[in-house]
């Protein structure tokens, strides 16, 4: 299974940009989807995560009200709205996936260490 980030870049403060992660080599039908963070200097957070059934999601409360996780599960992707974005969400994004048998709610969503598939990192860049 490979997984394709897409869609960063420069924006200014308060403008908005839209990640894609591209999954290949099976379905993304039966995964579930999430996406990190990491800036330099600092550890990778969790930013929002796609349950692999229903339209359950999870946000961290940096991101919560400005950024929508979603997926399209007829194109294998996974995606992430980010709106009003400032210069603190400056970071490499990853996408990831996994299985969410036996889930429970955030804390498995949130923990890097559940997903079992990562896609490279694409730069986002806010400007103030």
């Amino acid at each position: 299974v490979q997984l394709q980030a897409s869609g960063g870049g420069l924006v200014q403060s308060g403008g908005s940009l839209r990640l894609s992660c591209l999954v290949s080599g099976r379905t993304f039908n039966g995964l579930f989807g999430g996406w990190f963070r990491e800036a330099p200097g600092k550890e990778r957070e969790f930013v929002a995560a796609s349950a692999s059934r229903g339209a359950t999601t999870y946000y961290s409360n940096s991101v919560k009200g400005r950024f929508a996780v979603s997926r399209d599960n007829t194109k294998n992707s996974l995606l992430l709205q980010m709106n009003r974005l400032s210069p603190e969400d400056s970071a490499v994004y990853y996408c990831a996936a996994g299985m969410d048998n036996g889930f429970f709610g955030i804390a498995d969503y949130s923990s890097r260490w559940k997903y079992h598939y990562w896609g490279q990192g694409t730069q986002v860049t806010v400007s103030s």
